[in-house]
């Protein structure tokens, strides 16, 4: 039973794993000062580099978009993986045994080693799929390709691939390269077993990688190119250790970002649709595997398009037969689990986008899209085909059906539109309507059901196609994967009139990132906990000297903690500091410092320990230059602002203790005077030697 890694072990795995090599797979990194290296940000479009690391402290942040976090919150980002997948991810890259709570497991080692044999086999085996397209038998495969629009350079792309028609080439080749246990072939899927044993899966078939979403190929697809082929037109690989159809879109390691960034994800069906859609620059389109878009599929979308409420769509474009409007409806059963807006895209005379492009170009496949409508139009309408509206029977038996559908329409602002617009496709009394959607709230809509249409006629049911006044394809480039468009970039750069704000709402899945302005993904990572509700932090004005010197103090405290002493410690410990952002950083670090116990995590343990909308800031905080070129200078630096902030620190209490001074009477208690008359003398010796260090 899989369990919550243990805290210890997550610590270990941000220790040993190097943020700059992680990053480097992803960013080009140049050197930006002692320890530090920026590079253009990943998270948002960019000319000029805004995003650092700091891997000393395992923290990265981009001045640009306000995305902050630690390696594991990188990775998460880039790859759309789970905290937990990304965890198990690094530490197999680091050698680290993970341990679990409450007696909870993880992946052995046999299956984490089994797990990557089935996954070398794959990789091979789609490499030698994509030489064989290049064969003379694979002709019928390059024209199948030609036919349908697609050049060499698709299928380099798409890494098209194509299966020889002998019982074993697969197989000999696999054997070839170190596969010879015929139960870890028959793990692959790769084969099927008959009475002399296994035998190629795929035989004279087009080939698709199916791939998963950090890359790998976990599946293949084949097409059927040979009349004298009897096995179906389309053949999957069966579910393996490493392939779960409900948990794999095809195209989703291409698509993962452009979805992300423009919060946009389309649905097609076939593996062509999906090469059709890319090729024409609708970039966000996937496709199942051999199967009904699930529960499964909608989860991998809601991470990919982070979705909050704060906006996103899902387009399904389905063929306009009737096997296509069956899956329509039973995606529609699916809606409820997005908060995301869904909608229907169907192709002129019923054409898939494949077909589209095929005969009307690359235009047409985005026009496609951008004439999608919401899905629960379409269920409605899709579903009164089934009633014979002329009919008293079947206005009702139709009313009965429609109205949880509108029910079920999650925007309270649509909601009574569409019952308007119900009303006038029934031709129905308005009222009478409207009480039914109101009786059939929380109701489940159902799909089929009561009196049904005698005969079909073709001026009844679906009418002409109803386009949204907006309806158009969002290509707003957005500044980081998967927040919405309208999102405010980056870190405010004004005085005290700008703040970060923790939402009055708490949220199960994590707080909108509306509500709290630049958070990083770093705060998705460290942050389990909730946070105090209403809390209010007004950006600090650094144009203030004071408030200028603390962060300059914090920036020192976070990148460089390992160079206070004890006694430097101690004195943080008890400085007070004015600016409320400042000050709750500051007491996130005197309880971080409690159980810190390596500089990488140090970061990440402040971060847990301050509000939710501050992480951004210890992220910026924590990379940002310190104005030292050697070694020596960073060291002279550090000690010289450790030292300025104590002195304002004994300057405040220098003068509040001469305050208290002045309105005593000497004659009234002379020994409190004499005693706070030695204090300030005291603070004032603390105060000289402290200038005299420097």
């Amino acid at each position: 039973m899989a369990g919550l890694i243990k805290r210890e072990d997550i610590d270990a795995v941000r220790e040993r794993v190097d943020l700059r090599e992680v990053v480097e797979q992803y960013v080009t990194l140049k050197g930006a000062g002692i320890g530090s290296w920026k590079g253009l940000c990943p998270f948002h479009d960019e000319r000029t580099p805004s995003f650092h690391i700091r891997p000393h402290v395992g923290t990265y942040h981009c001045f640009g978009c306000g995305e902050s976090g630690d390696v594991i919150a990188f990775l998460m980002a880039m790859e759309h993986t789970s905290f937990q997948e990304t965890v198990e991810r690094l530490a197999h890259k680091a050698g680290i045994t993970l341990r679990y709570e409450d007696g909870g497991t993880g992946p052995t080692k046999q299956e984490i080693g089994r797990r990557q044999r089935l996954l070398d086999a794959h990789k091979i085996a789609d490499e030698f799929f994509q030489a064989q397209l290049q064969s003379p038998e694979a002709q019928i495969g390059r024209d199948f390709l030609t036919g349908r629009g697609f050049t060499r350079e698709h299928a380099e792309q798409f890494s098209v691939g194509f299966a020889p028609k002998s019982w074993d080439a697969l197989l000999k080749h696999l054997r070839s390269k170190g596969f010879r246990d015929d139960e870890e072939l028959r793990l692959t899927g790769l084969f099927s077993e008959g009475n002399r044993g296994l035998y190629d899966r795929f035989r004279g078939r087009l080939i698709w990688p199916i791939r998963d979403m950090t890359g790998n190929t976990v599946g293949f697809g084949g097409r059927r190119l040979f009349e004298d082929d009897k096995g179906p037109k389309y053949l999957n690989s069966p579910e393996t250790q490493i392939y779960k159809k409900s948990q794999v879109l095809y195209g989703i390691e291409m698509a993962k970002r452009n979805i992300a960034k423009k919060r946009e994800l389309v649905v097609v069906e076939g593996y062509t649709d999906v090469m059709a859609c890319h090729v024409a620059g609708v970039d966000t389109a996937v496709a199942t595997c051999g199967t009904a878009f699930g529960e499964g599929h909608v989860k991998i979308s809601r991470r990919l398009l982070s979705d909050d409420g704060g906006g996103g769509e899902v387009i399904f474009t389905f063929d306009g037969d009737e096997a296509g409007q069956a899956a329509a409806l039973k995606a529609f059963k699916e809606d409820h689990m997005f908060l995301a807006r869904t909608f229907i895209a169907v192709g002129p005379e019923g054409m898939d986008p494949c077909d589209v492009r095929q005969h009307r170009g690359d235009e047409a496949v985005e026009e496609l899209i951008r004439s999608r409508r919401p899905l629960f139009e379409f269920a409605i309408r899709a579903g009164m085909k089934d009633y014979d509206l002329s009919t008293v029977e079947g206005r009702v038996g139709a009313l009965r059906y429609a109205a949880p559908v509108v029910a079920s329409i999650k925007d309270s602002a649509l909601r009574p539109a569409y019952t308007r617009e119900l009303a006038g496709w029934l031709g129905m009394d308005m009222d009478e309507v409207s009480r039914a959607v109101s009786r059939s709230h929380g109701q489940a809509p159902q799909m089929g059901g009561g009196p049904r249409r005698r005969q079909q006629r073709p001026d009844d049911g679906g009418g002409e196609r109803v386009r949204r006044p907006d309806a158009r394809r969002p290509g707003v480039s957005r500044a980081e994967p998967h927040r919405t468009a309208s999102r405010q970039q980056g870190p405010p750069e004004g005085g005290p009139e700008t703040s970060w704000d923790v939402p009055e709402d708490v949220y199960v899945d994590g707080p909108p990132p509306e509500a709290f302005g630049p958070e990083g993904h770093g705060g998705a990572v460290a942050g389990q906990g909730s946070e105090p509700q209403g809390q209010h932090f007004p950006r600090p004005d650094t144009r203030d000297p004071a408030v200028m010197m603390e962060r300059q103090a914090l920036e020192v405290i976070l990148q460089h903690p390992t160079r206070l002493t004890a006694e430097q410690w101690e004195e943080i410990f008890t400085v007070r500091f004015t600016a409320p952002a400042h000050a709750a950083v500051h007491a996130g670090i005197r309880s971080a410092a409690a159980s810190a116990t390596d500089p990488r995590n140090w970061v990440s343990a402040v971060s847990d320990e301050v509000p939710q909308p501050l992480r951004s800031l210890v992220g910026e905080l924590a990379v940002a230059q310190l104005p030292a070129r050697t070694e020596d200078d960073v060291e002279v630096y550090c000690q010289s602002i450790l030292n300025r902030l104590v002195e304002l620190q004994i300057t405040h209490q220098k003068a509040d203790l001469l305050g208290r001074l002045q309105r005593m009477d000497p004659t009234d208690d002379p020994e409190e005077y004499q005693r706070l008359n030695r204090e300030v003398m005291e603070l004032e010796r603390r105060r000289r030697a402290l200038r005299a260090e420097e």
